[in-house]
Parts: C-alpha cells; structure tokens; sequence
C-alpha cells in the first residue's frame, strides 16, 4: 500500500527527472515526499561485534605459594580475598626436616673453616719449603670440596625460605629452629586456601593461591567466521563499565563444540572493578584506517547487494555506493568513495521514494 502511495506521488510530479546516478527535485517535491537530510557524521572507530569473555590472570601474575619442607601447619596468617604484601608471612610449619638441614649447614660451614685454617697454614709451608707442593694441592682441594658443601647445604636453607639473616643468626648463636616461615612471593591477593591449621605436609604441598591484580586478561569467543575481521590492537570496551582493553593474541585453534576462537585482551585500567572468573560481555571496537561515518539505518538504500546513500546536491540527490562494516544501535558504520566527506547532507528519512525514482517508477524496492 505504502509504495502503490509513493509511484502515485511521483505520477502526480511530472518536473521530477532520474538520470543512471542522480535524482533531481524540486523545494516542493522535497517537501511533498517528506524526504528530510542531515549532516554527515564521520568517526575514529567503530564496534566490530558483542561477545562473551572471561576475566583471567596472566600466568607470570599468579603464584601457588607451597611447603618448602615436610612439617605440620601450625599457623595461617591469610584467608581467600585479603591483600598481602611481598614477604609477608603467610604461614608458620614445624619441620623436623628443617632441623636437619640447620644442622647439615652448622657442619658444613665448621668444617669449612677447619679447611681454610689448614689451607692458610700449608700455603706458608710450601713457601717456606717445608711441604711438598702436593700436600699443598691437597689442603687446598679439600678446602675447595668445604665451600661447595656449604653453598649446597646455604642453598638448601634458602629455598625453605630462610632469609640471609636468619642463616647469620643461625651461625653465630648456634640455636636450631623447627619453625618454617612461608612469606608471600609478592605483593597480590589471596585467591584460594588450599590446607588447614594442624594438617600435616608433604614437601611441596600447596597452601596459597596468590595472585597480581593490577594486570587482567579477558578470554573472549570469538566466533571462527568472524575472526578475519579483528586485528591485533583492536580495542576492548566491558559492557557497562568504564574499562578498556586492546586485543593482544588471536588464537590459532577453534574449540570443536562451540566453534569458536580464543582471542585475549589486555585490560589497560580500572582491573579493580572485575572479579577473576568473573563472566562478562564486550564490544571489540575497530579504528578505521579509511574515513568512516555513522549513518541512521534509514539512510541505507539496498539495490542488487549493493547499499547506497543519497547525497543532497543543488538540483536533489547523487546516488553514491558505500559499504557498510557494522551497525550500532540505530545506526549503520559506512565507508566509500571520495565524495564521502564530514558535514555533507545526506537523506535520511524518504529514501524508499527517491529509490523508486532512481530505478523507475516499477523497479522493485
């Protein structure tokens, strides 16, 4: 009914005239088929496409924090969501395998020092010529086979998390602790606890998840027909939420039941507003490497696959192709020819009749 009205108002408008590109009116025909214009908008980016993602942590963000020796827990300084510092005690173990190696080290280092003694004595010696050089050798060998025995038993200390002051204390006043300290390997917040006060540990038992916030990924699906349109850099906006991201990794494999590709953003700011695990929605958003415009849906006109605007000249219209790459809300993101420029008046609403004028007063709509 709607078009049977326009092919009558352009049969009552005998002064309107279509030539292969154009469309002339006249002020009253503009007017009598409520064809209204505006200005041409150009923009920077425009969104590509909405999709589901996941807030993760970067794994050199995230650590388990572990028994570092064999004991029983005897207290937990941290529970799930606290914040805690680099070197903070998380947890204190009784070990008797702590002993041991306290122990190893205190011989080690005595015989370390009775060797050099020895070593000290015969480099006189040998200068004086009252030893042989091999005796000499010797001493000094053996002192060498003390200070690596000591490093191995000093390292050994280390990695129970003994401090370099805490193994000077052990030496000077000789007092064996069966008491382990688990410090935090960084400064982030608790996101699991894995064991409890007075169980008892195996070397290597987890105790902490803890983890880094001030950097988070998103883990977005991407679906495998649309990936060719992203690009490394794209940018990320939550949905809701004043944060943002760029496109970091486009994966390389698609998950066989959804048909989707992993694609992972960097968040850039405002992490403290998400919850690992948390599952939200995105819009990846494209900067144009062409001039780009957003026009209303309306001003879009479709003949044979290909989309046109109507752009306003002084005699009515030039019919212009453009290519549409996205749609947001109430409006189409468009590229085109050169004559595509900002503020340059465009029909917006009537583009059904200047169609049928273009094509014919029969050509399909």
């Amino acid at each position: 009914m709607k078009k049977n009205l326009i092919i009558l108002l352009f049969l009552a408008c005998p002064y309107i005239s279509a030539s292969e590109n154009k469309v002339n009116l006249t002020p009253d025909q503009l007017n009598n088929l409520g064809i209204k214009t505006d200005k041409l908008k150009s923009i920077l980016d425009f969104p590509l496409l909405n999709a589901p993602a996941k807030v993760v942590v970067p794994p050199d963000h995230e650590f388990i924090v572990s028994a570092t020796q064999a004991g029983l827990i005897s207290k937990l300084n941290a529970a799930i969501g606290d914040e805690v510092k680099k070197n903070q005690i998380l947890a204190l173990i009784k070990s008797p395998e702590l002993l041991s190696l306290q122990r190893q080290y205190l011989k080690a280092h005595n015989e370390k020092k009775l060797a050099w003694t020895s070593y000290n004595r015969n480099e006189k010696l040998v200068q004086e010529g009252v030893i042989s050089d091999r005796r000499w050798q010797e001493s000094r060998n053996e002192y060498y086979a003390y200070v690596a025995a000591e490093n191995e038993t000093r390292q050994l200390l280390e990695i129970t998390g003994m401090s370099s002051n805490e193994i000077k204390k052990l030496v000077s006043q000789r007092k064996l602790s069966s008491e382990l300290t688990i410090r935090s390997p960084i400064k982030g917040i608790i996101l699991e606890r894995m064991s409890t006060v007075g169980e008892r540990l195996d070397i290597l038992s987890p105790i902490y998840k803890i983890a880094n916030l001030d950097q988070l990924w998103l883990e977005i699906n991407i679906p495998q027909e649309l990936l060719i349109k992203i690009k490394i850099a794209d940018k990320v906006k939550v949905e809701n939420k004043e944060i943002s991201g760029s496109i970091s990794l486009l994966g390389r494999s698609v998950n066989p039941k959804t048909q989707t590709v992993l694609a992972r953003a960097t968040i850039s700011g405002g992490s403290s507003l998400l919850r690992v695990g948390q599952n939200i929605n995105v819009q990846i958003i494209q900067v144009s490497n062409n001039p780009t415009f957003s026009v209303p849906h309306t001003a879009i006109t479709q003949n044979e696959g290909q989309a046109y605007l109507f752009i306003r000249n002084t005699e009515g219209f030039t019919i212009s192709p453009v290519t549409v790459i996205g749609k947001q809300k109430q409006n189409s993101i468009i590229t085109g020819t050169e004559e595509l420029k900002e503020n340059i008046e465009i029909a917006i609403k009537g583009t059904v009749a200047l169609k049928a004028n273009w094509l014919g007063l029969g050509g399909d709509e």
